[in-house]
């Protein structure tokens, strides 16, 4: 895209918050659901920040119907400040909002709408400094990165990495502005999402033993999932800062079957879990996989040859793991006044950046309380603090 210089005074005629309250409003109306495109609003975004001076790219996925968005401003240099977020929200059906979710209100110093706080009112934020920036001398990049698909798997994270190895583009700092009340957070647990699918064979209930009952056989897979849910209990590390410590495991959903006295030919499992260790993703893995394979399938193809048990991987993000030496975090820390970072449960983007090699930390507005709920917000007084921040970080690469 064509660079055009910024204002000249970017502050003259409307106050950041103002600013970022105009653009949030924006974002918000567009209502990019996972499950739909993002690419109108990654447009609306493309457009401010070109308007901006900054140097853009849209990249489409596989699909067509899905972008990502990378931009820098600042010299065509290695390293600088990366300030990441997710574009995609989660549904809003079968929640009692009091409006409607897609056009932001205000109520006493709370705006409202579905991604306000997850994560929204962070890249607002970011698209309010961007012409701010193209008026510093910067020494260093400052580099938007947002993605698709985060809240199914981080799937657009994971192809912007590529996307950036591929062109030898490595930030030295990523900032994901996951809602954490601007708290600094260096350190969360994985996040690992599957599907399992039992295919069976099908027959009357009154002689259960010339089928093979896939329902029976996804309850055992989930026994022993609940097996190893205990083990992982034993194995926290002694450090462990995590809340609980452990490797946790979740059974999202069970399917199958469709009347009393047929014999279910077809069942499967949703699942999760979130390692505090890569010894424990390993593990976890290996020991689910050998119950499947070694166990179940042959008791099930004892009966019909044909019997399969399938796992598809929904998600595997990395989790953060706190650093000694960590760059993001002293420096946010720095301009914050903050004396130290804390861990939390939930995943983010975060520990995709710390494995191409930045210091990452999770660190944006609004509270992680207020996310995937009816009448989700963010505080005015949450995005003040953010732009400061932003502003901040902007001065130190001058």
């Amino acid at each position: 895209m064509p660079l055009r210089p910024p204002p000249e005074d970017v502050r003259e005629t409307m106050s950041d918050l103002e600013t970022t309250r105009e653009i949030l409003g924006s974002l918000i109306s567009h209502p990019t659901v996972s499950s739909e495109s993002n690419l109108d609003l990654m447009w609306v975004m493309a457009d401010r920040l070109d308007r901006a001076g900054a140097r853009v790219e849209v990249m489409k996925d596989a699909s067509g119907a899905k972008a990502n968005l990378f931009a820098t401003i600042g010299p065509d240099e290695p390293g600088g400040l990366m300030l990441s977020g997710h574009s995609d929200v989660v549904p809003v059906e079968d929640q009692p909002w009091s409006a409607d979710p897609f056009a932001m209100w205000e109520d006493e110093g709370r705006l409202f709408g579905r991604g306000t706080c997850d994560m929204k009112g962070f890249i607002a934020a970011t698209l309010a400094m961007a012409p701010i920036y193209a008026t510093l001398p910067l020494k260093r990049p400052i580099h938007f990165a947002f993605t698709h698909d985060e809240e199914t798997g981080c799937i657009g994270a994971q192809s912007l990495v590529r996307d950036l190895q591929e062109r030898g583009i490595k930030p030295s700092i990523a900032i994901i502005g996951e809602p954490t009340s601007m708290k600094i957070i260096e350190g969360h647990k994985g996040c690992c999402e599957y599907t399992t699918s039992f295919q069976g064979l099908e027959g009357h209930g009154s002689a259960p033993d010339r089928g093979v009952n896939a329902a029976e056989y996804t309850v055992r897979y989930v026994t022993r999932l609940m097996e190893l849910r205990e083990e992982m209990k034993s194995r926290a590390p002694a450090n462990s800062r995590f809340d609980p410590p452990w490797t946790t495991m979740n059974v999202g959903r069970l399917s199958g079957g469709f009347a009393h006295n047929v014999i279910v030919g077809k069942a499967e499992v949703e699942w999760e879990f979130r390692p505090v260790q890569e010894s424990d993703f390993t593990y976890f893995k290996t020991q689910i996989a050998a119950y499947a394979n070694d166990t179940l399938l042959p008791a099930m193809r004892a009966v019909h040859p044909d019997a399969k048990i399938t796992t598809e991987t929904k998600g595997e993000v990395a989790g953060l793991e706190p650093m000694k030496d960590n760059e993001a975090r002293d420096l946010v820390a720095r301009l914050t006044g903050q004396n130290g970072a804390d861990v939390v449960a939930f995943g983010t983007e975060a520990g995709l950046w710390q494995a191409m090699g930045m210091s990452a930390i999770v660190c944006g507005p609004g509270s992680i309380e207020q996310a995937h709920k009816a009448d989700e917000f963010v505080e005015a007084s949450q995005l003040q603090a953010c732009l400061d921040m932003l502003y901040g970080l902007g001065q130190k690469l001058t």
